[in-house]
């Protein structure tokens, strides 16, 4: 059943995020983002990495996905950002990443075939609570910049969105 489960949350994760890139309007892109953010915490999940869905939900889907909301709504982008963005989607801005995406599953496949020849790989299950240790002991100075410097981007995206709306205004 498993199994099952995997193949349909993969299938699921694949076409949303085709989806969350095609699209023209910022909002529905990021709807369809926190689908395929909840389909990879389904295929965490699946493999035995409970701790690391509960992240996925979280960090990403959550916080993520609500602070670029947030920005979107704030630059309020209208018709016109939506014509620039729209020559994104055509055929021929694609062909370079298609081919390298491409070359990238071939490796890959090549990579998975071999996976009996490869070394094995030992570890040990690390708890939570001892993640959460060390990230706020060891590494309170990084994990605090981060926060400032993901505030400092929300900052300079509601200043940039505020000056171009003012501009627009006086034209």
């Amino acid at each position: 059943m498993s199994v099952w489960l995997f193949y349909i949350a993969a299938g699921v994760a694949i076409t949303t995020a085709i989806l969350a890139v095609t699209r023209k309007n910022a909002s529905h892109a990021l709807i369809y983002l926190v689908v395929t953010l909840l389909s990879i915490a389904v295929i965490f999940f699946l493999l035995g990495a409970p701790f690391a869905a509960a992240l996925e939900i979280v960090i990403y889907a959550g916080a993520i996905v609500v602070l670029f909301l947030f920005v979107v709504m704030m630059l309020n982008l209208g018709r016109s950002s939506v014509a620039r963005e729209s020559q994104w989607l055509r055929p021929g801005m694609w062909v370079l990443p298609a081919i390298l995406s491409g070359v990238l599953f071939v490796v890959f496949g090549f990579e998975v075939l071999q996976v009996e020849n490869s070394a094995k790989i030992e570890g040990q299950v690390v708890p939570p609570k001892e993640v959460g240790k060390v990230l706020f002991h060891e590494y309170l100075l990084g994990v605090e910049l981060a926060g400032v410097l993901l505030l400092a981007a929300l900052v300079g995206a509601f200043h940039l969105g505020r000056r171009y709306l003012e501009e627009r205004r006086e034209t």
